[in-house]
């Protein structure tokens, strides 16, 4: 369904969108590069740590777990959805699920469930699907309205039923950051809470603006954190994992970039 713009009841929204913007400015010419060239920039990644400090517990405590992010009409959707982070992964496994139209991907989803599953595209797609028009918002100082359609993790969740120890969902992706033919294991991940998972707003994308999810963009399926920033939205996505802590997962902060120095919560 597309529903009609509401207010986004985030009253942190306004000045915390302000500070990361300013943390961007701090840094000049490095709000074109790309998230790994700012990662690397200290000045960068302390004044984004300084403007996400409150943004987790004082949000959830202003705006409650069910504040919604803001939605827009058809009108306000951009021409061109502008891609963030790899845009094509060359991993050798995704390159052939990519040769074949992704006929023979499927998305697992285990850890800490009864009934661990794997969805083919067609499976997801026949779920009940939900349709919003949003913006996303970058770490890198752009924005962009897309409309997506999806289905809403929730559902997902539901088929899998989480155990009780559970408390966040992992997410694994296809695509390398570094050398996918080095040993060690760069592949992009990112974690919610269930909060943010049970969200009515958390959807598995499989279309942008009306037409199936470009490679870009995450093909051929990503997930919408829509009270979050872009970093949050993996793409690419392969496995959901359900764990009761991620603190042993790679670095242990909970994602890839959050291991390079982000705050876990990215709240807007």
């Amino acid at each position: 369904m597309i529903r009609k713009p509401i207010a986004s009841g985030r009253k942190l929204a306004p000045s915390r969108r302000s500070a990361l913007r300013g943390a961007l400015a701090s840094v000049g010419g490095l709000a074109l590069a790309g998230c790994d060239r700012l990662s690397n920039n200290a000045a960068f990644v302390d004044v984004l740590k300084s403007a996400q400090q409150l943004s987790h517990s004082a949000q959830r405590l202003v705006a409650g777990r069910k504040a919604m992010a803001q939605e827009f009409t058809q009108a306000d959707v951009a021409a061109h959805f502008r891609a963030n982070g790899t845009l094509v992964p060359a991993d050798a496994d995704y390159q052939t699920l990519m040769r074949g139209h992704f006929a023979a991907w499927k998305l697992q989803v285990d850890g800490l469930v009864e009934k661990p599953a794997a969805f083919t595209l067609a499976e997801l797609r026949a779920m009940p699907s939900r349709t919003q028009i949003t913006r996303h918002d970058c770490v890198e100082g752009w924005s962009t309205i897309g409309k997506w359609k999806g289905v809403q993790l929730s559902h997902v969740l539901a088929q899998v039923k989480p155990l009780p120890n559970a408390k966040y969902v992992v997410f694994r992706c296809a695509d390398s950051m570094d050398d996918p033919s080095a040993n060690a294991d760069s592949r992009y991940y990112e974690s919610v809470d269930l909060d943010d998972a049970y969200h009515v707003q958390t959807v598995l994308a499989y279309e942008l603006n009306d037409q199936p999810l470009p490679v870009n963009n995450g093909a051929p399926l990503r997930v919408r954190i829509e009270r979050q920033l872009g970093y949050k939205h993996a793409k690419y996505l392969m496995r959901l994992e359900l764990v009761e802590r991620f603190d042993q997962i790679r670095d242990g902060q909970g994602g890839y970039w959050e291991d390079n120095g982000y705050e876990w919560y990215a709240g807007i």
